[in-house]
């Protein structure tokens, strides 16, 4: 079985001064040492939390990168850059970063490639939208998102990947889809993966579930059999909270 991974994605949330707060916060409980659990900060904290953290299990994530290591490209942030902070995870694609900044399936495609080219580990974000769920094109456009996320990268990569589940309509709006509807989906990826690269390396990927996920129901879509963790917005920026979903 997968380690199980939570992940906190605090989105445009906290300063620095703020952001060592709340890891002062989680530090002082004990988390699970079965779950991997990270933190997904502003580039601004990515330092300052790095310090924080060091002596504890929590990973250190970013929530987004360019995939070119340096150059004329003003106000990115490259993979080296991170890297040399120590980031272990970076959030790849999330819907808002489609929605609000026009990233494409092709573009989310190279900052994988250049994630895993310097060893940072991608959360790739898939999901649909209300609308395109109702037309049940839910299927349609996920399997689209995957397979170009992952196109042309070799199997031995895999193991490396998160995959990040969130149906659009589910983040941030309080709605969240039903652990069966979940389940089924993280299935559905894994299938896609198999089907790509073979049985033995669907189950070497990680498939979370995400959108608006709280700790009085974290428990019940870790117990399905496709779910292997959960990203997290909201309740990941309340040290309690975040300390009860690792501790699911």
């Amino acid at each position: 079985m997968s380690l199980p991974i939570i992940a906190g994605n605090w989105k445009m949330n906290n300063t620095i001064h703020e952001s060592i707060e709340l890891i002062e916060e989680i530090k002082k409980s004990n988390l699970n040492k079965n779950v991997e659990a990270v933190v997904c900060v502003p580039f601004t904290s990515l330092s300052s939390v790095k310090e924080a953290i060091e002596g504890t299990d929590l990973k250190l994530g970013a929530q987004n990168m360019y995939w070119e290591d340096n150059g004329a490209y003003t106000g990115e942030i490259s993979p080296l850059m991170l890297k040399e902070i120590g980031v272990d995870y970076c959030i790849i694609g999330h819907s808002e970063r489609r929605q609000y900044f026009n990233e494409t399936d092709e573009m989310v495609n190279k900052k994988i490639k250049s994630a895993l080219k310097h060893g940072i580990n991608p959360i790739v974000c898939v999901g649909e939208t209300l609308k395109e769920r109702e037309n049940e094109k839910q299927e349609e456009v996920v399997k689209e998102q995957v397979l170009k996320a992952l196109e042309d990268i070799d199997s031995k990569y895999i193991k490396n990947i998160v995959i990040a589940y969130e149906p659009i309509w589910a983040i941030g709006t309080g709605k969240t889809a039903s652990s069966d509807d979940a389940n089924q989906m993280c299935g559905f990826i894994r299938g896609i993966v198999g089907d790509k690269y073979g049985k033995k390396t669907q189950d070497n990927i990680r498939i979370q579930y995400g959108g608006s996920v709280k700790p009085n129901t974290i428990k019940e879509l870790m117990d399905k059999k496709d779910i292997d963790g959960a990203l997290v917005g909201g309740a990941s920026l309340v040290a309690e909270d975040f300390v009860k979903l690792v501790n699911y």
